[in-house]
């Protein structure tokens, strides 16, 4: 089946999401149309439709005589963050606990061991983006309808610099795997209520660190 036509205003956004949830491009950042129009190669129509999808996002804020500005959240938002990450993905931990698919199951541990792989070789650059495909598959699983979109939407809300991940560190990198080994061993034994509380806890804890040791910046957990 051939998978119907990007739009232009859908490649925009697409684009500049991405640009903004991994801090490329930075918060307080002016977005002018037409320089975006003359970088991405198309008029500046798909772009200002793409600018009021992002402010419907709360990533970028309309100001007179300044225009678009992407949103520059403090540690404020960043435990506002955390806080509907931990109930939304622990809403789906439960949910998923009793829905999950053995195939689903093997996808999740692959992806662990994958996981656990990378980190003992010390290869922990794109641990973070694998985490967030940890996190969403669940949520997916959990919340087909509803909820794994609005565990997206929420990941994107928060814009992550390259280098502040926390997976990039040792210590809080192997607690966040032992984390994602309990979930998925509540997800195996079909227990929702310890996947729920893993689950929220994994996710308080990242943003507990966060705060105590990146205040200022973002990271993924």
């Amino acid at each position: 089946m051939t998978a119907a036509p990007v739009s232009k205003a859908d490649y925009v956004y697409a684009v500049l999401l991405e640009e903004i949830r991994t801090a490329q491009i930075p918060g307080g950042t002016a977005l002018r149309a037409a320089a975006v129009a003359a970088r991405l190669g198309v008029s500046v129509t798909p772009v200002r439709e793409a600018l009021r999808r992002l402010e419907n996002d709360r990533l970028v804020r309309y100001q007179a005589h300044h225009g678009a500005t992407v949103v520059d959240l403090g540690d404020a938002a960043l435990e506002e963050f955390y806080g509907v990450r931990a109930a939304l993905e622990g809403l789906g931990a439960r949910l998923a606990a009793a829905r999950i698919t053995p195939a689903e199951l093997d996808g999740l541990r692959a992806l662990h061991e994958s996981m656990a792989e990378s980190l003992e070789r010390g290869e922990s650059a794109g641990l973070g983006e694998l985490s967030r495909d940890f996190h969403l598959r669940i949520a997916d699983i959990g919340g087909p309808a509803f909820l794994g979109q609005q565990a997206r939407a929420a990941h994107n809300s928060f814009p992550v610099p390259p280098g502040a991940s926390l997976w990039l560190r040792p210590a809080p990198a192997a607690r966040q795997l032992a984390a994602h080994a309990a979930v998925l061993r509540a997800l195996e034994e079909a227990d929702a209520d310890a996947a729920e509380r893993v689950m929220t806890a994994h996710i308080r804890d990242a943003g507990t660190w966060r705060r105590t040791h990146l205040s200022g910046h973002s990271d993924l957990g």
